[in-house]
Order: C-alpha cells, then structure tokens, then sequence
C-alpha cells in the first residue's frame, strides 16, 4: 500500500473555516480513503498553520490513476477550489512497512526506526522525496514511546 502525503498551508489572510470547507469537499469527493489534519507543526520546521492530507492507494498504477482522478470529472471543481485557495505545499509517496493504514490520532516522524508494533499503529517509509521530511512515520490513536529522535507533529 501507497500513500500520498500532501503538506499545505492556506493563503494568508484567508479565514480557517473557508479552507476547512474546500478540504472537506474535495476529500468527500476523491474516491480513495483519505483524511486530512491540522498540524501543530510540519515534520520539517516549527511553523504553525499546516495541514497534512493522506491518500492512500493499493500501488503505483493506483497513485497514477489518482494524480489524474484528482483533477477531472467530479473532483475537478473542489480540487481547484482548494489548491486556489492554498499558500504553499510540499508532499511525499510512504509505503506501508508494518501495521494496518487508518487514520491517527498521532504522528511520530523519524529517521531509521527498528520494528515499531501496537494497536492501532503502522509505519510508513517515504518512497520518493517531494519535500523536506523525514524517511519514517508511526502513525498511532495516541503518542508511543519510541527509542529514537523524532518530531511530533500532533494530529495525523
């Protein structure tokens, strides 16, 4: 399994709840499981006012057919709302290494993990590099101890 991760901010000046509307639009509508959150941080920086979107696919056949689902037919019109209205964004293709994809609650973000296990946890190694983060994700319902260095960045 294939995700892609997609970090944007909005446009300045722009009310929170205008995006909010756009993200959720476009998510009701791409027709692959997907989420998105509100970030306390991005895993490369300190700023506040991310936002981190996942969309997760079987493979790269899949991730092909969503770069062009995501832009035409039903999706067109909530994708290009939402990109107008974002500021700036950077992204990255993770595979599935262990555990079951669902949504989290918490997000660890790290270098060369070991093996990582729990209810509910899964992580993720980045694939192709898109943008500034780190080669490693856990993804869990609430924060894990993990042995080794890592950037917490709140909600999944």
């Amino acid at each position: 399994m294939l995700a892609y991760v997609f970090w944007h901010r909005p446009r300045d000046g722009l009310a929170t709840d205008e995006y909010l509307a756009a993200l959720t639009a476009f998510h009701e509508r791409i027709g692959v499981p997907s989420w998105f959150s509100a970030l306390q941080r991005p895993p490369w920086g300190e700023d506040a006012g991310w936002y981190e979107d996942w969309y997760l696919v079987e493979d790269w056949n899949d991730l092909g057919r969503l770069n062009e689902a995501a832009v035409s037919g039903p999706r067109k019109a909530p994708h290009d709302e939402a990109a107008a209205l974002a500021g700036g964004g950077a992204a990255g293709i993770y595979r599935l290494r262990a555990g079951r994809p669902e949504r989290p609650g918490w997000a660890g973000w790290l270098s060369k993990p070991a093996e990582v296990s729990g209810p509910g946890v899964s992580l993720w190694q980045r694939q192709m590099v898109l943008g500034p983060t780190p080669e490693f994700v856990v993804l869990a319902p609430a924060p894990v101890s993990l042995p080794w260095p890592r950037v917490e960045t709140g909600p999944g």
